[in-house]
């Protein structure tokens, strides 16, 4: 989606792009996530919605498209108010067999009637884990039972949104923000310090490794009391780029060795310590296709809960003795083609036609070759260059 309105900036860059799991409608107001006050209200407040996750995946209307979410009376026994106490006593007071894992995703300031709090209004937002947890003695286990068979029987079942493109923009954008930090609550129930139990803190924002468990005293570790990067989401910046020829009318496209033979994609790659984004670009490319580049230049960038990366999607040249491909340094592609523009056009053009769908699977028929589909920023790359002409400079 882009934003039509005109500025100096548009003028001189294009417009801007809101990708897919992009534009939330939700005002994280995360300067309020200490206000267990502010936090209590929003749970308890008839408007709020709750979006259950089971194995991190939303349930969805499959006729609409739309996410099903459940308010505080359908969720109140399995997580009761675990904001009624400032955070300091929930600390103290901390016992990790108890309570699923709760996310304070924001607020959707359009909406009349939610919570209201200093300046602050709007409906709120959580995400509730209800996976049932494989310990059947855990105290909640059948509580999530119980809600998961509601939803089910509603006729919105859990469905995997990264192979399913039918969420809307807004709902996936919500969608993202959910899995993402559902997903590092997950895996980081132990503290990297000392390896004691950890518990959420801050709407599930950030995890502290407590004093106590249960009333015993634990260890001590290096994380209590300081600022650490073990606290708090970690985000992988990862690059994804579509190579012009210098000629500028053909394509670098790759073919992972995990694809079926005719599907091809943008190059990407995660951004290592101590290199820039351009530089990441460069040597991703080199790396991956032998190819030597020069200009390169940021277009877009996509979250992409998978499980919490950061796409930034350029746009770059490929120098004129650079362009021989050979796969011989990183073994990770099984094939790297220049494609010409029209060969590239078609197969958009096909993928729009299965909007929702990720069409991986089977040789191409309609196309001479697959790309992926239309919500995929490495589509929006293809498109912004052999449609859009984005490699060329303004006029």
């Amino acid at each position: 989606m882009t934003n039509s309105l005109v500025t100096p900036l548009t003028k001189r860059y294009g417009e801007s792009i809101d990708t897919y799991f992009s534009g939330s409608p939700l005002n994280r107001v995360s300067f309020l996530r200490e206000r267990y006050s502010f936090l209590s209200d929003a749970l308890t407040n008839p408007t709020t919605r709750f979006l259950p996750l089971q194995s991190l995946e939303p349930s969805i209307f499959p006729d609409t498209g739309l996410l099903n979410t459940l308010v505080y009376d359908d969720v109140k026994e399995a997580i009761g108010n675990p904001f009624e106490k400032l955070e300091p006593e929930t600390v103290a007071e901390w016992d990790s067999s108890k309570d699923p894992i709760l996310i304070f995703l924001g607020i959707d300031e359009s909406k009349n009637g939610g919570v209201t709090y200093e300046n602050y209004s709007g409906q709120a937002y959580f995400a509730l884990d209800v996976t049932v947890p494989a310990d059947p003695t855990t105290p909640y286990a059948t509580t999530l039972a119980d809600i998961q068979n509601k939803i089910e029987a509603s006729g919105a079942p859990f469905t995997p949104v990264r192979t399913h493109y039918v969420l809307n923009y807004s709902d996936a954008a919500i969608y993202a923000q959910a899995r993402s930090y559902m997903d590092w609550n997950r895996r980081n129930p132990f503290c990297a310090g000392c390896g004691a139990r950890t518990m959420p803190v801050n709407g599930g924002a950030k995890r502290v490794c407590p004093p106590t468990d249960r009333g015993v005293p634990k260890g001590p570790c290096p994380s209590r009391g300081v600022v650490t990067n073990i606290s708090f989401p970690r985000s992988d910046p990862t690059i994804i780029v579509a190579v012009v020829n210098a000629a500028g009318d053909r394509l670098l496209l790759g073919r992972n060795k995990r694809f079926p033979a005719g599907f091809y994609s943008c190059l990407a790659g995660f951004c290592e310590p101590g290199e820039s984004i351009e530089e990441a670009v460069r040597r991703e490319v080199w790396e991956e296709s032998g190819v030597k580049l020069g200009k390169v230049a940021i277009y877009a960038s996509q979250p992409w809960p998978y499980p919490a990366s950061l796409m930034i999607g350029a746009i770059a040249e490929a120098l004129p003795d650079g362009e021989a491909i050979h796969l011989e340094h990183d073994p990770e592609l099984g094939d790297a083609q220049w494609f010409p523009f029209t060969i590239v056009r078609d197969a958009l053009t096909v993928a729009e036609r299965k909007v929702n769908v990720l069409d991986i699977p089977g040789e191409p028929t309609e196309a001479p070759i697959k790309v992926p589909p239309s919500k995929a920023i490495a589509h929006n790359l293809m498109r912004a260059v052999v449609f859009e002409n984005a490699h060329l400079p303004k006029i």
